[in-house]
């Protein structure tokens, strides 16, 4: 029987990169290492994290970072505290997308919020959903609110509830809930499409108080007409870190908003000095893609 060469590991890897070298040489002949026409990208991208690292920095020092107020967002407790008082439950609706949609995500983080809430005045809680997975999330969102406000006894995991997974039966569905529960508050978080209205019509005939928030612009005046308040855009995203207080999340936040004058800043002056014909285009070099 013929005996098998065994060849030592280093010598393999060493073989290895001696027949790669020729097709790294060739990448590295047609195709250079670093992009120097993105530069600009570079640059505003780094400006970006050193204001996101220095605004959580702060935070976590214990400097007080202003937030404006959201409305709709101070509005959830008297909400829940109407309900409370007419000895009727609340209807969360966080949204009729999956649970890889980010609306979906902002919409379960203020569900709870909304879920504590409901714990500390015992209050009935009803989450309609029309995906599985979002009914998992929307549980284990729920149970770890009860828990937190020390209510983990009342916690009952059909308080989200898989109802339909189609858009215009889930709505169905939804309205056979207004009708039966007569939920005394209906909050709306998350990404709303056609159904948006036929719910906060429904709602509003029921006289309901309603909060709504989607970052759909083209859904955004259905929810003003016929909601009492609106989170409009990233006003959505912005709630998690508005009613968490989280240092973490506070200091993206404000981060992020400062990142977002700065580019304000910038185009506002590119296009004085373009108009003025000075700076040799600088500002305008710094958002092309060449």
């Amino acid at each position: 029987m013929r005996k098998r060469k065994i060849v030592p590991l280093p010598i393999i890897i060493i073989s290895f990169f001696i027949d790669l070298q020729p097709a790294l040489a060739s990448i590295s002949e047609s195709t250079p290492l670093f992009r120097v026409d993105r530069i600009n990208i570079l640059v505003l991208f780094i400006i970006f994290c050193a204001a996101v690292l220095l605004y959580i920095r702060s935070a976590r020092k214990g400097k007080e970072l202003f937030i404006r107020k959201i409305n709709g967002l101070e509005a959830i407790e008297e909400g829940v505290g109407r309900a409370t008082e007419m000895g009727r439950p609340v209807l969360f609706i966080p949204g009729i997308d999956e649970l890889d949609e980010i609306q979906t995500i902002a919409g379960l983080s203020i569900l709870s919020r909304v879920a504590k809430i409901t714990a500390q005045y015992s209050t009935p809680l009803i989450v309609p959903v029309n995906y599985p997975l979002v009914l998992a999330a929307a549980q284990e969102s729920i149970k770890g609110a009860y828990l937190d406000a020390g209510k983990g006894d009342d916690f009952d995991p059909e308080m989200a509830q898989y109802v339909a997974g189609e858009q215009f039966a889930f709505v169905a569905a939804v309205h056979g809930i207004m009708h039966r529960e007569k939920p005394a508050t209906n909050v709306y978080m998350g990404a709303f499409y056609a159904e948006s209205l036929l719910l906060a019509e429904e709602g509003q005939a029921s006289g309901a108080i309603q909060i709504a928030g989607t970052a759909n612009p083209e859904q955004l005046p259905f929810f003003i007409a016929a909601c009492d308040y609106t989170l409009m855009g990233e006003e959505l995203f912005a709630a998690s870190s508005y009613l968490s207080k989280e240092t973490l999340m506070l200091g993206s936040l404000k981060g992020q908003d400062w990142m977002k004058i700065f580019l304000v800043i910038c185009i506002l002056l590119g296009v004085l000095f373009e108009t003025l014909h000075i700076g040799s285009g600088f500002f305008y070099k710094l958002f092309i893609e060449h």
